[in-house]
């Protein structure tokens, strides 16, 4: 552990670490959770990241994630990319919402900030970049699942939970997990034999439709309909299946998945993440470096807490507190990538990381 900073490895990358240090060239893959607004912390991991050129240096790394995960991510392979990225994080902060919106309302808001952030001419350069591959996980609903009236929908998701109480791989009975990809083949991820779902290109006419889907929260966003290239149906938040960790995304041994997290916990789907027993499963995160921030660095954050979706509702009526809170948030979480980076440099890494 560091000031600001919490640093977990499981066994095999925890193994790697404490025999030779950590090295940028071991990381295959950069996960993102669906975190919503709790993703303005890791602004400053990503944009450190991204400015010192620390993944993908001698081969594409694999930039994975659902949600906000795929939106964030999503910028990562532009021509311009830290200048999209902060595109996307101005955008997202100062978005309104009123308690009137409906959940088309709200996806026209995202629309408009996908929109901001993500310019037509460029998605062909992120297609083809050499150094960041994209893989944007979304769900897409079946059932009750699917409908767009909210008492079915409901409905539909409120089966899903009793069964996923029961047995986790019910969830695959009411959504079925979609992954849009950049570059030549498929992720590793998804050849493996565990993999449960499909896999469609990324092109010019399904790049920000896979993004907008990605973080169609249920109940709040409506779903996106039949998406280019992919199976028709409704697709909705990739989280609903990945929350944060439920897959293998380390393809060999020797290298790793680095997640940057915001709590220390991992939890498999969306409906798991008020079940305090279930956890990600221990095999999946063999493999997985995970940084989170400290208890006492998020007790010095507004409200003492990060950023989430509550505060939309908490402050629907004062959006400019809201809006400062979060850029609060922002500034005070710009140096966590230095001191990871710090960590790693002198090699103090070796002795500070701790087993998951």
């Amino acid at each position: 552990m560091i000031d600001n900073l919490i640093v977990k490895a499981g066994k095999n990358a925890l193994e790697i670490i404490r025999d030779g240090g950590f090295d940028w060239n071991r990381v295959s893959v950069y996960y993102g959770s669906a975190s919503g607004p709790r993703w303005l912390v890791t602004g400053g991991f990503d944009l450190t990241l991204l400015e010192q050129g620390c993944l993908g240096r001698n081969r594409a790394v694999l930039l994975a994630g659902a949600s906000s995960g795929a939106w964030r991510f999503s910028a990562w392979p532009q021509p311009e990319p830290v200048k999209c990225y902060l595109a996307l994080r101005q955008a997202y902060i100062e978005a309104r919402y009123q308690r009137k919106d409906t959940p088309q309302t709200v996806q026209h808001s995202l629309t408009k900030i996908i929109n901001r952030y993500l310019e037509e001419d460029a998605i062909p350069f992120a297609l083809g970049n050499r150094k960041y591959r994209l893989a944007i996980i979304t769900a897409r609903a079946r059932k009750l699942a699917a409908s767009e009236t909210p008492w079915l929908q409901k409905t539909g998701l409120g089966l899903c939970f009793a069964g996923n109480l029961v047995l986790p791989k019910t969830i695959y009975r009411f959504f079925e997990r979609v992954v849009f990809y950049s570059g030549p083949k498929p992720p590793a991820f998804c050849l493996n034999g565990s993999f449960r779902g499909r896999y469609i290109p990324l092109n010019t006419s399904n790049f920000k439709h896979a993004v907008l889907s990605s973080g169609a929260i249920p109940l709040v966003v409506s779903g996106v309909r039949d998406i280019f290239g992919a199976p028709r149906g409704i697709y909705r938040a990739g989280g609903l299946v990945d929350y944060h960790i439920n897959e293998s995304f380390t393809p060999c041994a020797g290298e790793m998945t680095l997640f940057f997290h915001h709590q220390a916990q991992s939890k498999p789907t969306w409906l798991d993440k008020h079940l305090k027993s279930r956890r990600s499963p221990a095999e999946l995160m063999d493999n997985v470096l995970m940084v989170y921030p400290t208890p006492v660095f998020v007790s010095t954050l507004p409200d003492g807490k990060i950023p989430d979706r509550q505060d939309l509702v908490t402050y629907v009526n004062d959006q400019d507190t809201r809006i400062r809170n979060w850029w609060k948030a922002v500034e005070q979480s710009a140096h966590l990538g230095e001191e990871f980076l710090e960590l790693v440099e002198s090699g103090r890494i070796r002795t500070s990381v701790l087993p998951l």
